[in-house]
């Protein structure tokens, strides 16, 4: 088996959950998942079946979620499956307040991740510190945030603002709806979260746990292709010889006229369109000259 599946997360597991449950569904135990998804959350969850596991860095990284923040209310996880910090009235908002404000939020912005995160610090998972009591510090990175655009708006003592929020890998919308909080004066929390988009795939094409026990023991499971979740990529044929030779760990020179860009990653198939792997483009000096060769960098074949 080699591909990925579209998998609509439930809400109430773990990402690590849907990868157990699906190397007993497939009997096979190299499985693994393209983002970890809050247990809360539902949504679009990638999952990579055997050696396309190794692809998984390769990926697209922009994502898309259906955000909704419940504003008034501060708790220790920034979502509701956590302690209530504060509570209070918000009912003197308006989405007119509320809209200039989530311009901060668009581009290169800095971030601290939640201190029930997944991140790893010292070897152990923050959220495993949390829980214990110890105190968390997440360190902030940069991430990127494409676009964000008010759905609904649901006044109220605590109103809720419905978003979709497109960006890029890394990005904590637990941590937006926090710092929105903060920035009104009155505290945030997720209140829902579904992901709509990830690696590619869509939630509109996603399968259900159930949907893929079904059609597994019809024996029809919808494994997408390499060459289909990588179509980012640029695609580089070999012949036969070739390919042989690459596949074996060696070094192909690139008769292109178009010069590419250094270290840019690409997929690689055979002359008969069969997926040979992952291949990185390198320039080398030979004499006065200077040609680009294909480097190998995940084979599969």
């Amino acid at each position: 088996m080699l591909g990925f599946l579209n998998l609509n997360k439930p809400g109430g597991w773990t990402s690590h959950d849907c990868v157990a449950k699906i190397r007993r569904l497939l009997k096979i135990k190299r499985v693994g998942h393209g983002g970890t998804l809050d247990p809360a959350a539902t949504g679009v969850l990638p999952i990579a079946v055997g050696k396309a596991t190794r692809l998984l860095p390769f990926l697209p990284e922009k994502k898309a979620y259906q955000a909704r923040i419940r504003l008034g209310v501060t708790t220790n996880t920034d979502d509701l499956q956590g302690e209530i910090l504060q509570i209070g009235s918000a009912n003197h908002l308006t989405l007119e307040q509320i809209d200039p404000l989530l311009r901060q939020f668009i581009g290169e912005i800095e971030q601290i991740p939640p201190a029930f995160s997944a991140i790893s610090q010292g070897g152990k998972r923050l959220y495993e510190l949390a829980r214990k009591g110890e105190l968390v510090t997440p360190p902030s990175r940069i991430v990127h945030v494409e676009k964000i655009n008010i759905l609904d708006w649901y006044p109220g003592e605590h109103p809720e603002l419905e978003l979709e929020i497109i960006c890029g890998g890394g990005t904590y919308i637990r941590s937006i709806a926090r710092d929105l909080g903060n920035l009104l004066g009155v505290g945030g929390t997720l209140a829902n979260l579904i992901r709509t988009q990830s690696c590619g795939l869509e939630l509109s094409k996603s399968l259900t746990l159930a949907d893929l026990e079904t059609q597994q023991h019809q024996g029809n499971l919808p494994l997408i292709f390499p060459q289909l979740a990588l179509k980012h990529l640029l695609t580089i044929s070999l012949s036969a010889p070739e390919a042989r030779r690459w596949c074996q760990g060696q070094s192909i020179v690139i008769i292109n006229s178009i010069k590419l860009p250094q270290s840019q990653s690409v997929q690689v198939v055979g002359e008969n369109g069969d997926f040979l792997g992952i291949g990185e483009i390198a320039t080398v000096n030979i004499s006065d000259d200077r040609e680009q060769t294909l480097i190998p960098k995940v084979v599969l074949s």
